[in-house]
């Protein structure tokens, strides 16, 4: 008993702690915590299962496997790579059967832009074997070949599968004739003297002293030839080139030109097409700003 009064505090009372408040679970945390629950249930389901059919191998003196399933990626991996492996070889095989064999071969020539060349000679000048299979003809090689003609301007050669070979040529066309001992041999726009031949109607024949076409001079008429209106260069008969600075036309009905230089060539041509159609016999357009007329 404590005397009335008595302060003794060891028979004070404690004071009370209130209790924690509980831990609050909401409706998502709890399915995540039972979703993985469920998952850790299934893996050591799936590990007890295991360890039992390994325990059972073990009994009947069977190995263990141990290896794992191929997951779907990587079978579907392994499936890609199997196809394309497969479609390279057979894409090779083709190859080498195209290569080899006269499957594909150029059992047809064609040639395409020829007029004055026979065409004999273009298929001859391509020296392709026939029954040559088309992958082995080297097509660079047949045109350079059959540029080597000299009518031949340039020359393409295509494969046309299954079987034909196409060569494409472009003849030389004469811009001028010149008369030498043998015959007049016919010039180019570039010079090149291709042929000893009987001239076109309407090809003026060349004046210079060492036509070709390295040829200052020659390379200078040619020039004013191809500028003239086709009118126009159709009544040229002789074009004249002592130099590049003398140049000269001489038409069919007997009048002449002074051209002069290669200066101003397109002007000079347009000039001279509008100054044919007044009376003369000596129509100067050295000077295109002021063309007479004598």
């Amino acid at each position: 008993m404590t005397e009335p009064g008595d302060t003794n505090t060891e028979d004070a009372a404690e004071p009370v702690m209130p209790a924690a408040a509980p831990d609050y679970e909401g409706p998502r945390r709890r399915a995540r915590r039972e979703r993985e629950e469920r998952r850790a249930a299934q893996a050591r389901a799936t590990a007890i299962e295991q360890a039992r059919r390994e325990a059972k191998r073990r009994a009947m003196g069977q190995p263990v496997d141990e290896t794992k399933k191929l997951g779907r990626g990587t079978v579907r991996g392994l499936k890609v790579l199997m196809w394309s492996a497969l479609l390279s070889v057979i894409v090779v095989g083709l190859g080498l059967l195209l290569y080899f064999t006269p499957v594909m071969s150029a059992r047809n020539i064609a040639v395409v832009g020829v007029d004055a060349i026979p065409q004999e000679e273009v298929i001859g000048a391509a020296a392709v074997a026939p029954g040559t299979p088309l992958l082995q003809v080297n097509t660079d090689s047949v045109a350079e070949r059959v540029a080597l003609i000299r009518r031949v301007a340039s020359a393409r050669v295509q494969r046309q599968y299954p079987s034909t070979l196409r060569i494409t040529v472009v003849e030389r066309v004469p811009v001028v004739v010149k008369d030498y001992p043998d015959g007049p041999h016919l010039f180019d726009r570039d010079g090149v003297d291709f042929a000893t031949a009987t001239p076109p109607a309407g090809v003026p024949y060349l004046e210079t002293a060492t036509p070709g076409p390295n040829d200052p001079p020659t390379r200078a008429a040619l020039q004013v030839m191809t500028s003239l209106p086709p009118d126009v260069a159709a009544q040229i008969a002789r074009i004249s080139a002592p130099s590049v600075a003398a140049i000269t036309l001489k038409l069919a009905d007997g009048r002449e030109v002074v051209w002069g230089t290669t200066d101003r060539t397109e002007e000079k041509a347009l000039t001279l097409a509008a100054l044919l159609t007044q009376p003369g016999h000596i129509y100067d357009v050295s000077t295109p700003d002021l063309p007479t007329v004598k």
